[in-house]
């Protein structure tokens, strides 16, 4: 058996695992962490990310993605994730409080939170307030791959925009 001298060492052994598919010692690494100091944010930021995006276990995920938030508010990486799940979930409330705190945090991906809020809106058929999210997110985007996407989520709003609105009619002599 191997002997971590620090919880740092073990959360490091974790990542390695799951970075290398390793899911299942990566998970009862993680568990371990959490049993012996339940106040390591990062291994919650790891769990949820399991517990998301490997079991599909939402509840889950986002105790997780929350306890992350609230124990390491400063850690910018567990705002997208915990975002994504919240606008999978359509949680309204939640999108808005943990959106408002990931752009107030240095580090945070501007670009891919105001990309999911796009997505949110889009999903609730607010389609300016889509438009205006995405646009807040090409300019933020620093990557071509996703100015791509982004790109192509403003034609999507736009088309979308256009079949919603009204056909008016005026006779003209």
């Amino acid at each position: 058996m191997d002997a971590y001298y620090t919880i740092e060492e073990k959360y490091l052994r974790a990542v390695d695992k799951l970075s290398y598919g390793k899911t299942t010692k990566g998970l009862k690494l993680l568990n371990e962490i959490i049993s012996n100091d339940p106040l390591y944010a990062r291994a919650h930021h790891q769990l949820g990310m399991i517990y998301y995006y490997e079991m599909k276990d939402y509840q889950t995920a986002g105790y997780h993605f929350k306890t992350c938030m609230e124990l390491e508010p400063s850690f910018p990486d567990n705002y997208t994730d915990y975002l994504d799940l919240l606008v999978f979930l359509n949680m309204e409330k939640t999108v808005h409080t943990v959106s408002v705190k990931a752009l107030n945090t240095p580090g945070a991906d501007t670009a891919g939170v105001y990309d999911l809020l796009g997505l949110f809106y889009e999903k609730n058929k607010q389609w300016t307030k889509a438009l205006d999210a995405y646009q807040k997110a090409f300019m933020e985007v620093t990557d071509n791959t996703e100015k791509t996407d982004i790109e192509l989520s403003l034609k999507r709003v736009q088309s979308k925009m256009k079949q919603t609105q009204a056909y008016n009619y005026h006779v003209t002599e």
